[in-house]
């Protein structure tokens, strides 16, 4: 299993993903044996993710580095030390490590997961060296409208991308509308590889954590906690409409920090989303806070009355993997995004309607309002039982057990 992410990488919740099918896939007599980097190449590190690998796995993690902070001269490289990507060292050690491992341990069959290209670069290679099927894991859509943003990149994308789907036994894809992008630009003969095996959450993660799963206080004149957990950027994921709505909101008079708190958690750069909370004169009811171990921030989105997602029009074709997470808390979600997006039809199939524009402050604000009305009255929805357990981990588990037996036959 070739894996970029994976602990203690942080900051992608890629590697819960990763994570989750190597401690669940066992139970399916088959043992993972994990091909990851060096942890020398991550530049966000939680040391705590490690407790959840399993101590008698085997996890290679061969010599790798970042071009961005280890190659740089005042901030600046060749952009050829970066193709596919800034982590390209990591296929130069892995290829033979992966040979090694392949010589030593005789597995049957090859697995890599996108992001990050390299991985699949590394998969395509032992593949095409040894002859062993190969599964390939697209988290995410390799070419997108906005990325790779430079033309060699996007080249050197669009061939990995090409060959990885031309000698791949299966390519598997975490959402409808990336299997039907791929449809579109492949030839129908590729396209009985190609199969959904949805992100999902982890069970053992949670039931560690001893919350009251009921709804909200009724209380009127309880602060309501709103949390965003993950990474924010723009484009695709800005807050300042949803900043200048509260901005308004609290300018009016119909809100205050003693009846609201928002929490945006980990989102990245803490310093540019404070200047935004400053700007928008709304730091006394938005924090911006720091990343926390990733056992915390489940126990945060336990305790909290909602959870916001934000998921702009550049990526409609992707679902955050926190949306299942998400689910298995039992909260209400407000959700911030294009709603022709695959996000949006997921979160409405599964009841949940509260959502505005990403990028419409005049939206925002009255979905907003209702949104806390609803948490006020215990009326806001949140996810059934049964979405619950359809959600697990532990179930796409037994789904991508399924592909690999069939590719093995």
């Amino acid at each position: 299993m070739v894996a970029f992410h994976f602990p203690p990488q942080a900051a992608s919740s890629g590697i819960q993903r990763t994570l989750s099918f190597t401690r669940h896939l066992g139970s399916h007599d088959w043992e993972p044996l994990v091909l990851s980097a060096n942890p020398l190449a991550y530049e966000h590190k939680n040391s705590s993710q490690l407790a959840n690998v399993p101590h008698d796995m085997i996890v290679e993690r061969p010599f790798t580095l970042d071009a961005k902070r280890h190659m740089a001269i005042a901030g600046r490289y060749p952009e050829v030390l970066a193709l596919p990507d800034r982590w390209i060292s990591w296929w130069l050690s892995a290829f033979p490590v992966g040979l090694s491992m392949i010589r030593k341990y005789k597995p049957s069959l090859i697995w890599s997961t996108f992001p990050i290209a390299t991985a699949h670069l590394i998969g395509l290679s032992l593949h095409r060296f040894t002859g062993l099927p190969w599964v390939a894991d697209f988290r995410d859509p390799m070419l997108q409208s906005l990325f790779p943003a430079t033309q060699l990149q996007r080249k050197t994308y669009s061939w990995i991308e090409n060959q990885s789907i031309i000698n791949c036994s299966k390519a598997v894809f975490t959402t409808q509308s990336a299997m039907d992008s791929y449809k579109r630009r492949f030839a129908e003969h590729f396209h009985d590889k190609f199969i959904i095996i949805e992100n999902g959450y982890d069970e053992d993660d949670f039931s560690s954590i001893n919350m009251n799963r009921s709804n909200p206080s009724l209380n009127k004149n309880k602060c309501i906690t709103l949390l965003h957990s993950g990474l924010l950027y723009t484009p695709g994921r800005d807050p300042s409409a949803l900043f200048q709505a509260i901005n308004t909101l609290k300018t009016q008079g119909r809100i205050n920090a003693t009846q609201l708190s928002v929490t945006l958690r980990a989102p990245g750069d803490i310093n540019f989303f404070k200047s935004l909370t400053n700007k928008y004169n709304i730091e006394d009811i938005v924090n911006i806070a720091p990343s926390i171990p990733y056992q915390e921030a489940l126990h945060e989105m336990l305790a909290v009355d909602g959870l916001l997602v934000f998921q702009g029009t550049q990526f409609n074709s992707q679902i955050p993997a926190k949306i299942y997470e998400y689910f298995r808390t039992r909260k209400p979600i407000f959700s911030l995004l294009d709603k022709l997006g695959e996000t949006a039809k997921v979160l409405q199939a599964a009841g949940f309607h509260d959502m505005a524009a990403l990028d419409s402050a005049e939206a925002i604000l009255p979905a907003l309002e209702n949104f806390i009305l609803q948490i006020q009255k215990g009326s806001a929805h949140i996810a059934s039982d049964e979405l619950v357990e359809k959600s697990s981990r532990k179930n796409r588990t037994s789904e991508l057990a399924q592909v690999f037996n069939q590719v093995t036959l």
